[in-house]
């Protein structure tokens, strides 16, 4: 099958003059587009907002008669032909960035964080694969994606009114959502057999449009499939240890065969962590049934070609899988590699426990030549924590290289930030965003212009806030209690910290609730208050993470605090944009060395908001002293690093902040939002990490391919080259 259809059959019939709008609203480029998002707002604002700024959902509530009196509207016309018009240059245009001749990259994923009508994501690592894709296709590059559908998505947050977290499915609704079927030749939705599982297993793919790059995605959960089958790709990151290893089979393998029986060529394998690590077993597959290379060959040439990215600082943090569970899958898999047993097993022991099992991060960095961690101290940390497995190297080409995160700009940054860069800085400053040199320019913007976007950004997310505590009230009901827990009583002329991450131990969510009566007097200030922001969702097997976020929430239910301290209930990509939009600082207390790189600080940056962060993951590189503030010690104590904190805020950052003038802004406030916007926006943009992506591994693994293909080419026409005349 060398040419994929599809189809999605949500969207109604539009009226001739408005078809664009079904192809706008199945490409996920307008999320990232003002004018695309305001194009449905301008629609109908009020099924905007009821559909939950969702597209298809708006287009199946609103009336024949409303779209046809759209379609002969001269205003809207304008408007939608304007948009049109530049989604449609955007899809068409050949000449964007990259002035590389790159292979085709094939990116695997467990999960995407792309927008919230696809909820295929966890957190920060499913964000980080999302914003890869959509810079991918802004410079151009030629990326697909593999990751799995999850039709019960990942757990829907609900918090009792004891602050326990109750979790439920959040599945997706795909009569509403941008995903389509990929269709086979017969207009049959298109499945493969995934291999080497016995009894057979099927996964039919779907896919997502992310501008000029495809994510295709597998799912199990159709009839083909016996009951326990179904639920291999229902839900991400399941607890069963056995069902963890059948998704990374299915993934991997089956996400590989996707791509063979799709005819998509690819030619560079990046791995976003352990998870989809067997697609390298399966690319060795193809390479020697395919090409007729040798099992040493094969090994050479996916090693060589493969990139593995490692999220994970500690050992303890990787997938493990028994010898047993292994062989039991794979000895007929071994066999066609033309390896023994004990070859297989090779290529994931991990020296340092040889019988703990087959570790896909061990497996990950074993056969991939190309390696990196995700901040220059996560380098640092990985490169320690996997030295028996690493290869010697030196200070110049180390074992595990970094590529620091960054985040995309126009999906983070307010649109009314966007819009005055785009006044202050031209319509191309775009295509430059990672020039510091640029971002000088923020200088030239009156203060008061910035506090009026970042004092709008506040009073939107309390807006916010209390709107979905006021629909929880009107669904359910709710004692007023929690409802002061979870923000109603938010004030936006207060200084408000933010903190918003995976509630799990060791990044220490409950870290500023250390001394409860010391917090007390912060916040309760009467002249310079303060009001602290949480949110995030504990993974369901997470018992302590569940404890600490209670902990946080009967805080917030504690009256002394008077309504100031807050649970953002079901954190999500929508509470992610406003939360780093309307907060004024960042707060980020991991245990030292824990944090590989952590991404919602600089989102938060991008929007003027100030970080305040223990010197682990992104700030080390980041932090230039006049940019945010740094409190803590290494290694981390508990008792040390509150106090630090509190000393920080109380010395630094109130006063600082409440230090307004007759105009009623700080500028010293002023200031240090500008520093920070130029130091760390261009430098963490997702555009200088693609680049850096795009030096350090794609363009020399396409050259040395390039070299071999011509090479190769040479070899063969010299083969057959007549003998000359006598």
């Amino acid at each position: 099958m060398n040419q994929e259809s599809s189809v999605n059959i949500s969207i109604p019939k539009l009226p001739e003059t408005l078809n664009g709008l079904c192809e706008i609203a199945l490409n996920l480029w307008w999320t990232w587009n003002p004018r695309g998002k305001n194009l449905f707002k301008q629609l109908n604002p009020y099924l905007w907002k009821e559909s939950g700024h969702n597209p298809i959902a708006m287009l199946k509530k609103i009336s024949p008669e409303a779209l046809e009196a759209a379609g002969k509207n001269a205003s809207f016309l304008r408007e939608y032909s304007y948009v049109y018009a530049l989604f449609k240059d955007y899809i068409n245009d050949k000449n964007i960035y990259s002035k590389e001749e790159l292979s085709p990259i094939a990116y695997f994923c467990a999960e995407y964080g792309l927008h919230h009508t696809v909820p295929i994501y966890s957190g920060g690592l499913g964000f980080l694969a999302g914003d890869i894709l959509k810079e991918s296709s802004d410079m151009g590059l030629p990326m697909v994606g593999i990751g799995f559908m999850y039709p019960e998505g990942y757990v829907r947050q609900i918090i009792g009114a004891d602050g326990w977290q109750n979790g439920t499915t959040e599945p997706i609704e795909q009569d509403v959502a941008p995903i389509e079927r990929v269709l086979d030749e017969k207009g049959n939705h298109f499945t493969i057999q995934v291999p080497f599982i016995d009894p057979p297993v099927y996964a039919s793919i779907w896919k997502v449009n992310v501008g000029r790059v495809t994510l295709y995605l597998l799912d199990t959960d159709i009839e083909q499939n016996d009951p326990w089958d179904r639920q291999i790709s229902s839900r991400l990151y399941t607890s069963d240890i056995n069902q963890r290893l059948r998704q990374q089979i299915v993934l991997g393998i089956g996400g590989y065969r996707v791509l063979e029986k799709l005819g998509i060529e690819y030619s560079i394998l990046h791995l976003n962590e352990g998870y989809p690590a067997f697609a390298l077993f399966e690319r060795v597959r193809s390479c020697i049934e395919d090409e007729n290379l040798t099992l040493e060959e094969a090994i050479s040439r996916v090693k060589k070609t493969s990139i593995f990215t490692t999220h994970t600082p500690l050992q303890a943090g990787t997938d493990v899988h028994s010898f047993d569970m292994i062989s039991k899958n794979f000895q007929d898999y071994w066999q066609r590699l033309g390896m023994d047993k004990e070859t297989f097993m090779s290529f994931g022991l991990n020296p340092d426990d040889p019988n703990a099992g087959f570790n896909m991060t061990v497996f990950g960095l074993k056969m991939c030549d190309n390696r990196n961690a995700v901040s220059k101290k996560h380098s640092e940390v990985a490169q320690k924590i996997w030295k028996n497995i690493l290869p010697e190297t030196s200070k110049e080409q180390p074992a595990i290289d970094y590529v620091t995160n960054g985040v995309h700009l126009s999906t983070w940054a307010g649109d009314e930030f966007i819009e005055i860069l785009e006044h202050t800085l031209g319509n191309r400053w775009m295509m430059m965003q990672d020039d510091p040199d640029l971002w000088g320019y923020i200088e030239d913007i009156d203060d008061e212009v910035i506090w009026n976007i970042s004092y709008g950004g506040k009073v939107r997310m309390v807006n916010f806030i209390r709107e979905r505590v006021r629909r929880k009230w009107s669904d359910e009901g709710i004692d007023p209690v929690v409802a002061m827990a979870e923000g109603v009583m938010l004030d936006p002329d207060v200084l408000t910290i933010g903190f918003a991450r995976r509630m799990t131990e060791y990044k220490r969510p409950a870290l500023i609730l250390h001394d409860l009566d010391r917090l007390e007097k912060i916040v309760n200030n009467y002249a310079r208050p303060v009001q602290i922001v949480f949110s995030g969702k504990a993974h369901p097997s997470d018992i302590t993470g569940k404890k600490i976020l209670q902990h946080i929430f009967k805080t917030a239910q504690d009256p002394r605090f008077r309504g100031r301290i807050a649970f953002i209930e079901d954190y999500s990509e929508n509470v992610a944009k406003h939360l780093v939009r309307g907060v004024d600082v960042w707060l980020n207390n991991p245990l030292i060395p824990m944090e590989a790189c952590g991404t919602s600080g600089m989102k938060a940056a991008l929007n003027g908001v100030l970080h305040l962060s223990v010197m682990d993951g992104w700030w080390p590189e980041g932090s230039n002293g006049k940019n945010g503030w740094t409190f803590g010690s290494e290694p981390s104590d508990d008792a040390e690093d509150a106090a630090s904190l509190y000393d920080t805020i109380e010395n630094e950052i109130v006063p600082l902040y409440y230090d307004v003038r007759e105009n009623g802004i700080s500028h010293g406030w002023i200031d240090k939002m500008k520093e920070s916007m130029m130091s760390i926006s261009p430098r963490f943009s997702a555009r200088r990490m693609m680049k850096e992506y795009m030096r350090k591994f794609y363009v020399p693994i396409s050259k040395e391919l390039l070299t071999e293909e011509k090479s190769e080419s040479t070899a063969a026409s010299s083969a057959v080259r007549p003998e000359p005349l006598q």
